[in-house]
């Protein structure tokens, strides 16, 4: 695994205008990709919200053909994660303290993968984004998952910030 400047470690591989719907089986591809480690909540569903979206299950559906898919979510209630990767039918796994890498790692290993052709794809930076460079996957930021229930958007200052850092980043590492 090369080693980076830990300050790169926080700058992700792609950064999607859009929720995880927007990770297209053309971009998977596009970078030859064959897993995804993705992360659960505001990634794949709500944090306010018990019921897998119709269009995500679609999405899984449409990705599981071409990609194998694990769930890694910090979340500490196992009946969350377990109920929404068996509406998904996936592996997952559930109090991973990511930006620790142990449990992303046994996840990838499961897929029997090189780590570099999978994806780590989440909603934050200081967590998803850290955790997948570290291991040297491909980091993919996505536009957190909003509950089609609520009005407004949710957006929270730490977000912000994760997202303009990232931007910060890639302008002085790319100079």
């Amino acid at each position: 695994m090369p080693s980076r400047p830990v300050i790169a470690l926080l700058e992700p591989n792609l950064v999607l205008e859009g929720s995880v719907l927007a990770l297209t089986p053309a971009v998977i591809a596009q970078h030859g990709l064959k897993g995804l480690v993705l992360d659960v909540d505001d990634t794949i569903i709500s944090t306010h919200s018990a019921v897998v979206p119709p269009e995500v299950k679609e999405w899984m559906e449409e990705v599981k053909q071409i990609a194998s898919i694990a769930l890694v979510s910090n979340n500490l209630s196992h009946n969350r994660i377990r109920r929404i990767a068996a509406v998904l039918d996936l592996p997952y796994i559930f109090g991973a303290r990511k930006p620790s890498r142990k449990k992303v790692r046994q996840a990838v290993q499961k897929m029997n993968l090189p780590f570099q052709e999978v994806a780590m794809v989440g909603d934050r930076l200081f967590t998803d984004v850290l955790v997948g460079n570290r291991l040297g996957m491909f980091s993919i930021l996505v536009e957190p998952m909003q509950d089609s229930s609520r009005r407004r958007k949710r957006k929270t200052w730490l977000r912000s910030f994760e997202v303009w850092l990232s931007q910060i980043l890639s302008v002085i590492f790319k100079r």
